[in-house]
């Protein structure tokens, strides 16, 4: 098994070069896939399957690309716990993807998005930037990167700030996403191992 450390060392970041529209396009490729955590829940009792839906999505008189993605529980399909609009960029110097969250004003307004024929949203329905996330291609396949050292701004679940290391791979993404409250008390997130998202076939 990868650990993190590993993951984030200077082995695992690949020689630093331009990056360019392809790399964007590799990324938005990797998440829009379907994954899951169920294999993961079956082997630990500690976590809980999920399914990641995602889809490309256009926003009305913009340029760019943009995705949507819905979380929800296996056990409860249909109504996702968490929905984000994210922009897929090249950052200003060309040295990493950057993945920008939106946070929607009215969620419910967007559940099952990814099942609408051409998906297209106004720009105002993006909601608030909430959180980048910064990728670099990775020399162990694919890409690997993180949110800010000081993490993103949330409120949920008694956390006001929230952490997260994204790697993905050949067989699908692990994530440590981690809240914290006002304290720098871990409250909720990951702690012996990432979530282990899978593509579904």
């Amino acid at each position: 098994m990868l650990l993190a450390g590993l993951w984030l060392s200077s082995s695992s970041v690949a020689t630093a070069q331009p990056l360019s529209q392809q790399d964007v396009a590799a990324v938005v490729g990797h998440l829009t896939r379907p994954m899951d955590t169920t294999a993961q829940a079956a082997r630990n009792p500690r976590y809980v399957g999920v399914t990641l839906t995602t889809c490309p999505i256009q926003v009305a008189g913009q340029e760019g690309v943009y995705i949507y993605q819905e979380q929800t529980l296996v056990e409860a399909p249909g109504s996702p716990y968490r929905q984000r609009f994210l922009q897929i960029a090249l950052s200003a110097d060309a040295a990493r993807v950057e993945s920008r969250s939106f946070k929607p004003a009215m969620p419910d307004t967007w559940v099952g998005l990814c099942q609408r024929a051409e998906p297209t949203v106004d720009p105002e329905a993006l909601g608030n930037l909430v959180c980048v996330v910064a990728l670099r291609p990775s020399s162990l396949g694919g890409y690997v990167g993180s949110t800010p050292s000081e993490g993103c701004p949330v409120n949920l679940q008694g956390a006001v700030r929230l952490t997260n290391t994204i790697v993905l791979h050949k067989d699908g993404m692990d994530t440590w996403d981690r809240g914290y409250d006002d304290q720098g008390v871990q409250v909720w997130g990951a702690r012996a191992e990432p979530y282990r998202y899978r593509w579904v076939e």
